[in-house]
Parts: structure tokens; sequence; C-alpha cells
């Protein structure tokens, strides 16, 4: 348990403030929330690609295991669709992590794009306009993408066990994901790639024709084209150089921007990422890394100090995303598997995760402060913000300061729509946040996932708290307490 003073403790802004200042974590406060009404920033419209996006908050997309054995949506799967668009949020980033292909899930229930097709699609769709024009009584103002991934590294498409596609061998991650460093099988081929970009591309026709407005190629949290972004020690065209690296994305994008013109093309990016950390004595620590100086095995990492980022290179290619005609980028940090306290600021670990080693407040701080620094940067590209979850009864005044401010331009949730549906709307409307439905980082929807279960809000959602897996949930949370 941390210990770490909680957010709920914090009774006013100004104390919150003032612990801000003590551990050096400026994270920018309103004093009161805005309604729409009172000329909330939040309530803003946003443009995107020649559209027009109602307000300025987004909903990340996130992944269940909850569709069916085959990857189709099933009624659980929909109802979480249908709180997205209950939310109030007028732009839906994805709303799940689809593989493009079998091979590329991350868990045996993921969304697979061939299972899905059309129908499939159209139904996540349908689900997520129909409940919100229900509630607001209008969907033209609103959003929706569908996020298209394969999970690489971490590819579990059957129970037993991980079967890892990789873009190269990493010294550091190899042993602790079970791939022995001297077997090429798991290495994507040239020819694999091209198969793959073809995945990406039938995923995104199919997305095109069940309507979505828009997809969204993802590039974060060590899944396969984040890490094709690192892989210097990759030889050929998709590797080695900035220009081989980032080459599979932006095929990507020119690839699916040529075939369904109709589409817009975002991209969810981790800006930066770390060194490994893992579970020692208790406590979490990064992976022994001085013998691998100077680091080459990440992205936007300070290669001498790979504990630091370094936001020349994700700069660099937010411009070239910019150019290619990529509407938004929404950025994120890091791995869940790797670096849980840096990507997702939490007062509780995962089962599989470590006490957090600082303050989560820092890590919100860090992921508000890259992300300032790659506005300032790339003003004319739409950016998205992550990481706010964490500031619960503050999540809206951070997220007003920093729009208002110019240092983003729309504020994502992902944990806090699972307990919380509806805090965007509450927020725009001037309604006091539900204490009760707060997310307060217990990591139940990381646990529960990490051990086949379904990913859902267990301590919160009353619809979670009457499955038999929230009783599994707490014997596994109690193992690893013991």
């Amino acid at each position: 348990m941390s210990s770490y003073p909680r957010i709920a403790r914090f009774r006013s802004v100004d104390e919150l403030r003032g612990h801000l200042a003590a551990i050096d974590a400026p994270i920018p406060l309103d004093d009161e929330p805005l309604s729409a009404a009172a000329g909330s920033p939040l309530a803003r419209p946003l443009a995107l690609g020649g559209r027009t996006v109602g307000n300025r908050w987004c909903i990340h997309p996130m992944e269940g295991w909850d569709g069916s054995p085959e990857g189709a949506p099933t009624d659980i799967l929909l109802r979480r669709w249908r709180h997205f668009g209950l939310s109030g949020a007028k732009l839906i980033w994805g709303g799940e992590a689809v593989a493009v292909m079998n091979e590329g899930r991350a868990n045996p229930n993921q969304l697979c794009a061939p299972a899905c097709g059309r129908a499939g699609f159209a139904a996540l769709l349908a689900e997520v306009k129909t409940a919100h024009c229900e509630a607001f009584g209008r969907d033209d103002d609103l959003v929706v993408a569908l996020q298209l991934t394969h999970s690489g590294r971490f590819s579990k498409p059957v129970a037993s066990g991980r079967i890892p596609r990789i873009a190269y061998h990493h010294p550091l991650l190899d042993a602790r994901h079970g791939v022995d460093p001297n077997d090429p099988s798991c290495v994507l081929t040239d020819a694999d790639v091209e198969r793959l970009i073809d995945a990406y591309v039938a995923a995104a026709k199919d997305a095109d024709a069940a309507g979505f407005d828009m997809v969204d190629l993802k590039a974060c949290h060590g899944y396969l084209v984040h890490e094709f972004l690192s892989a210097r020690r990759r030889p050929g065209p998709w590797g080695g150089d900035f220009a081989g690296r980032t080459r599979l994305l932006t095929t990507l994008i020119e690839r699916v921007k040529a075939e369904c013109p109709r589409l817009l093309i975002g991209v969810r990016l981790s800006l930066f990422d770390i060194v490994p950390w893992h579970m020692v004595q208790g406590h979490g620590e990064p992976f022994p890394f001085h013998d691998s100086l100077p680091y080459d095995c990440g992205f936007g990492v300070d290669e001498q100090n790979p504990l630091a980022f370094d936001l020349a290179e994700p700069i660099a290619l937010l411009k070239i995303l910019r150019d290619l005609g990529v509407c938004a980028v929404n950025l994120t940090a890091g791995s869940p598997y790797t670096v849980p306290h840096v990507q997702r600021p939490a007062a509780f670990p995962p089962s599989d995760g470590y006490p957090p080693p600082e303050d989560p407040l820092v890590g919100v701080w860090r992921q508000i402060d890259a992300c300032r620094q790659a506005k300032e940067a790339v003003p004319d590209l739409p950016l998205v913000g992550s990481g706010y979850t964490y500031l619960q009864d503050y999540l809206v005044h951070a997220a007003q300061a920093a729009v208002a401010r110019g240092w983003i331009d729309s504020v994502g949730l992902g944990r806090m729509v699972l307990s919380y549906p509806a805090l965007p709307a509450d927020a725009l409307s001037g309604t006091p946040l539900v204490r009760g439905s707060i997310c307060r980082t217990f990591s139940d929807c990381t646990t529960a996932p990490r051990h086949g279960l379904r990913s859902g809000c267990y301590p919160l959602d009353a619809y979670y708290k009457a499955l038999p897996e929230a009783a599994e949930v707490k014997a596994i949370k109690a193992r690893a307490e013991a």
C-alpha cells in the first residue's frame, strides 16, 4: 500500500497545490470547475481534420478481455461502448484496441478485425451513437474512432501463453517475457511486415464501410508499431536509423490514407519511454542497464540516462505525422507492462506490478509537462493528453487549466470511465462529481486481465461487483499482498 498521501485527503485546491509545490510537480489547477454554460474551456469545440468535435473531453481506447473467443463483440463489451456514448465526451478515441490479425491479439478474447468485419464494427458504432443521441440529442459533433493494433511482444491469442512477435531482440525484455534471444523465428521478417500492412488496410476498410469517422494506428505501450520506433538493432528497411524505424508507421498512414480517403487518421503515441522496471524484494527497480549504455532500445529515451526522457525524436515524428495529414495524436507514455508507474500513475499497483516508487502525482506531472513541450513544439497539430485519472476529485480542475493554458487540446480518460462514465457530462453540466464513483486507482481493471479475467471496475461498478470474477479478483489481490 502506498505511503504517499491519498488524493481524497486533500480538502481543497490550495491544499493540493501546496503538496504539488513541495514535490516539485506544478500541475496547473483552476480554483473551480466551470460548466459549459459558464464558459468552461472543456466545452469549446475542437477542429479535427475538417470536422468539429463538440468539446475537449476524449475517451481512450481500452482492452476488455470480453469479446468472443473468435474476436467479435459481446453484450458485456457493447455495454462498455454504450457507456462511452453516455459519457458526454465528443471524441471517442478508439473505444477498444482491435487486433488486425489473430496472431496480434493481446488476449484470447480481444476484438479481432477479421472476426468483427463490417457488421461487428457497425454494432460497436451503433451502440455509441444511439446512446449519445438518446442522452444529448445529437451526434453531428461526435467523432468516433476505431483503434487498430498488433500486440507484438505481448501477443497472447491463446490462453496457454504468449506467442510473441517482435521487431527485434531486446536485451532486457526478452528474458522477462520468455523470448529466446537466439531464436529468430519470433522476429517479423520483411515479408511479414508487408502482410501486416495489408492487414491494417483491410481492417481500416471495414471500419470505413461501417461508418467510423477515424482510425487510430496504435503506436504506444510497447506494442508492435511502437516497438519498431526503437528498432535500431533491426537491419533492413524497417529499422536502423530514424527514417527506417518510423517507416512502418508512416507507410501505414500513407496506405490507409490512399485507400480510405474519407477516414480521418489518428495515432496514439507513447511520447517517451524509460528503461523497463521490475519488482525486486518488494519494491520496484529499473532493470540493470549500465552494461547496455548507450541505451539503444527505447524511443524518446535519454540514451545516456534511460531513466529520463528525450523528446527530440518524438517531436520530429510529430512534425512528420502532421505533414502526412494525421488529424490528431493521442499522447501517452511508456508501457503498462514494463513501467506502469510512468504509464498509469496509481496508488495501488496491479498484481504483477510494484509499489509506486514515487508520489504518483510526479508521474502525472511528467506526462502533462511532456505534452506541454510537445504542444509548444508542434502547435498546429491537435494533441490529446493522458494520465489525468489519478487526480481524482481534482481531475476537472487540472483538465480545465491545461486546456485553458493551451498545454493540450483535449483531455482523455481511460480507467475513470470504467467507474464513472458520466464524469464529462457531469462536469460540463455543472453537476458536482459523485465521489463514490471516482476511480481511486485500485488497479483491479488491470489485475483482472493479467489473470485472464474481464477488465472492469470491480470495486465501484455494481455490474462487475456481481460477476463471479469479482471474488477471483479479491483472492488474487489477497495472495499478492500476502
